[in-house]
C-alpha cells in the first residue's frame, strides 16, 4: 500500500499572495469621478409669509402622536404604517437596493473558491509514446481566484459608490412615503369627520323641516296659509333630503378611501372627535428654506441620486483606461487520487490579463456623454425638488395667515344668520314677513353651518400640509434629532 501524507500549503507563499492583493486593493482606491459640489438652492433665503410659530418643537422632531391627539386617528395612522401597501413596496425597494449595493461592494475584493477536478484522457496508439492506446488521469484540488479586476482607475469603486447612493436614495424615498402616508391618512380621516358632521347637521335639519312641513300642512288644511307656503315648506324638506343622500354617499366614499390607505380593517377604535375638538398643532415654526435640505427626505433622496450619477461618470471615465485582471490557483495535482496530497504534489498557476480599448467606434465616449447628461438631469431634478418643497411650505404659510381669519368671520356670519332666522320667524308669525323670507333665512343658515365645518377642515388640512412640507411624520413621539449632512456615507 502506498503511504500518503497530509498535504501542507506553503503558508509563506499564501501570505505573500494575500499581502500583494492587499497592496493592490489600497492602490486601487482612487476614482475618476468628479469632485461633488452641492448645487446652490434655487430659492429665496426666506419665505414670503410669516414663518414664526409658538410650538415647542419643530416639525422634524414633533412626533405624529403629539401632532394628532385624536386617539382614533392615532390608531388609524399606526395601522397604516404597518399595513399600507405603498409603504411595503418602498421597504422592499430598500431591500433590493441594499442587495445591489452588497453585490457592487463585493467586486472590490477577490473571490476565493475551493476547487476540485478530475479528468481522464484517452490517447490513441499514434499519439501515445508507447505505441499503444493509453488512458491518462489527472486530479486537482486547491483554491482558485477567478478573474479579479485590479481597480487602478476606480471603475469598480465608482460603481460601488453609485450603488450605495442609490440605496441611500431608496431609504430616503421610503421615509418620504411614510411622511406622505401619515398626512394622507390624517386628511382622509378629517374628510370623513367633516362629512359625518355635515351629515348629522343635514339629518337634524331634515327632521326640523319635516316637522315644519307637518305644521304647514295643518295650517293649509284649516285655511290659515296658502298653497304657496305649503310648497315652500316642501321644497325645504326635499332640499334637505337631497343633502342627506349626497352626504351619505360622500361619507361612504371617504371611509373607503381611508380604508385603502390604512390597508386593513381596524377594530375597537376609539370614538371619533368633531373637527372643533381635534386640537392639531397649528403654529409650527417653519424656520428658513435652507433647513429643508436636511429635513425633507425627498430632497435628500434627490441629492443621493445626484451623487449616484456623479459616481457613474467616474465609471464611464475609467472605461477609457486599461482594465487589468488577475486569475490564479494554488493547490495540489496528481495523476492518481491516492497521491493527491503527497509531498511534492503542490501546483499553482498565475495569469494577469490586460485589456485596452482601441477601436470601439465611440462607445465609451457615448457612455460618458450619457453619464454626464444623466448627472445634469439629476441636478435639474434636485433643484426642482427644492423648489417644490419651498412652494409647499410657502403656500401653507400663506394659507395659515388667512384661514384663522376666515373661520372667525364664518363664525360671526353663522351667528348673524341665526339671529336673522330668529327675527324672520318672529316677523312671519306676526304676519310681517312672508314665507319666502323665512325660506331664504333657513337656507342661508344651513349653508353657513356647512361652510363653517368646511372652513375648519381647511384649517386643519393646512396645518397637516405644513407639517408634511416641513418633514414631519417620521417620528411617533417627540424626539431630539441631530441633523445629518446630506450625502454622508
Amino acid at each position: 500500500m502506498r503511504r500518503t501524507t497530509m498535504f501542507k500549503f506553503p503558508t509563506l507563499r499564501l501570505k505573500q499572495l494575500s499581502a500583494a492583493m492587499l497592496v493592490v486593493g489600497v492602490l486601487s482606491g482612487c476614482t475618476l469621478a468628479p469632485t461633488y459640489e452641492r448645487p446652490q438652492a434655487p430659492v429665496e433665503g426666506s419665505y414670503p409669509a410669516d414663518a414664526k410659530g409658538q410650538a415647542a418643537y419643530d416639525a422634524a422632531t414633533l412626533g405624529w402622536r403629539q401632532f394628532f391627539p385624536d386617539q382614533r386617528l392615532q390608531a388609524l395612522i399606526a395601522a397604516a404604517l404597518e399595513n399600507n401597501r405603498d409603504l411595503r413596496t418602498a421597504a422592499l425597494n430598500i431591500e433590493e437596493a441594499r442587495a445591489q449595493y452588497r453585490i457592487a461592494r463585493a467586486d472590490l475584493l477577490p473571490t476565493l473558491n475551493a476547487t476540485g477536478s478530475e479528468s481522464r484522457t484517452r490517447l490513441s496508439a499514434s499519439q501515445s509514446t508507447t505505441g499503444s492506446p493509453l488512458i491518462t488521469k489527472s486530479y486537482q484540488v486547491g483554491l482558485a481566484v477567478p478573474a479579479y479586476e485590479l481597480d487602478f482607475f476606480g471603475r469598480v469603486r465608482s460603481l460601488k459608490d453609485a450603488a450605495l447612493s442609490t440605496y441611500l436614495a431608496t431609504e430616503e424615498a421610503r421615509q418620504s412615503v411614510q411622511i406622505s402616508l401619515v398626512s394622507q391618512v390624517a386628511q382622509a380621516y378629517l374628510t370623513e369627520r367633516s362629512y359625518a358632521e355635515q351629515l348629522k347637521l343635514a339629518q337634524q335639519t331634515l327632521e326640523s323641516r319635516q316637522s315644519n312641513l307637518g305644521l304647514a300642512q295643518k295650517r293649509f288644511d284649516v285655511g290659515a296659509s296658502s298653497a304657496l307656503d305649503l310648497r315652500l315648506s316642501d321644497t325645504l324638506v326635499q332640499s334637505a333630503r337631497t343633502s342627506v343622500a349626497t352626504l351619505l354617499r360622500q361619507r361612504a366614499q371617504a371611509e373607503n378611501a381611508l380604508a385603502l390607505l390604512v390597508g386593513t380593517n381596524v377594530k375597537d377604535l376609539p370614538a371619533g372627535q368633531d373637527l372643533s375638538l381635534q386640537n392639531i398643532v397649528t403654529d409650527i415654526p417653519a424656520g428658513v428654506p435652507s433647513e429643508l435640505l436636511t429635513r425633507r427626505p425627498d430632497i435628500r433622496s434627490a441629492e443621493q441620486k445626484l451623487l449616484a450619477a456623479n459616481a457613474n461618470i467616474g465609471a464611464a471615465r475609467a472605461a477609457f483606461f486599461p482594465r487589468i485582471s488577475l486569475t490564479g490557483s494554488f493547490g495540489s495535482a496528481s495523476s492518481s487520487l491516492g497521491g493527491l496530497f503527497d509531498s511534492g504534489s503542490g501546483a499553482w498557476s498565475y495569469g494577469p490579463q490586460l485589456s485596452l480599448p482601441i477601436f470601439d467606434f465611440g462607445r465609451n465616449s457615448a457612455n460618458l456623454d450619457v453619464a454626464e447628461v444623466r448627472k445634469n438631469q439629476a441636478i435639474v431634478t434636485y433643484e426642482k425638488t427644492i423648489q417644490t418643497a419651498f412652494r409647499e411650505v410657502a403656500d401653507a404659510l400663506v394659507a395659515r395667515g388667512t384661514l384663522d381669519e376666515q373661520i372667525e368671520a364664518q363664525e360671526a356670519f353663522l351667528k348673524a344668520q341665526q339671529e336673522r332666522l330668529n327675527l324672520t320667524d318672529l316677523r312671519y308669525k306676526n304676519g310681517i314677513a312672508s314665507s319666502l323670507d323665512q325660506l331664504d333665512a333657513q337656507r342661508d343658515l344651513f349653508s353657513a353651518q356647512q361652510a363653517l365645518i368646511q372652513a375648519r377642515q381647511l384649517r386643519l388640512n393646512n396645518a397637516i400640509d405644513l407639517y408634511r412640507a416641513l418633514g414631519g411624520g417620521l417620528n411617533e413621539n417627540s424626539v431630539t434629532v441631530a441633523a445629518t449632512p446630506s450625502g454622508s456615507k
